[in-house]
């Protein structure tokens, strides 16, 4: 089984999202954490959008990338989800065989009335989806 590790600064969007989607479209074939930088609390725009893709997020709680490292998890994927600037602040994992990103816009920099942020939350959930898929892909045609 492919150990993969999505990183998110604050584990409450993106790399929520990532390991759902490969939880739910992986097969069976990866085991699919996620963890912050700086955890917060899930992104509720997020667990709206989820929702409506048939996930359910709600329960998930945030996690330390750093908890995850000094425990001594190890991860043949790690995917960074965020910008490069915080990904270049992810700790470095022992006997990891691969390092991705994948830049994604950050849901809690998004403003406007609530079916803008939806809408634009919709979008960054879209393209994750696809990503995920894809990764699936091309990981099991090795």
């Amino acid at each position: 089984m492919t150990r993969v590790l999505f990183l998110c600064v604050h584990n409450s969007a993106r790399s929520q999202m990532a390991e759902a989607f490969l939880k739910k479209r992986g097969g069976g074939r990866f085991a699919a954490e996620s963890a912050g930088l700086e955890p917060g609390k899930l992104n509720p725009y997020v667990v709206r959008a989820m929702a409506e893709a048939g996930i359910d997020i709600s329960g998930n709680s945030t996690k330390s990338v750093f908890d995850l490292r000094d425990s001594g998890r190890s991860y043949d994927v790690v995917v960074t989800v965020c910008s490069k600037e915080a990904a270049e602040r992810c700790p470095v994992f022992p006997g990891l065989a691969e390092r991705r990103h994948w830049p994604f816009d950050d849901p809690s920099s998004f403003v406007g009335s609530d079916d803008e942020v939806m809408e634009r939350v919709r979008k960054v959930r879209d393209e994750i989806e696809a990503a995920v898929v894809e990764f699936v892909r091309t990981t099991m045609d090795r």
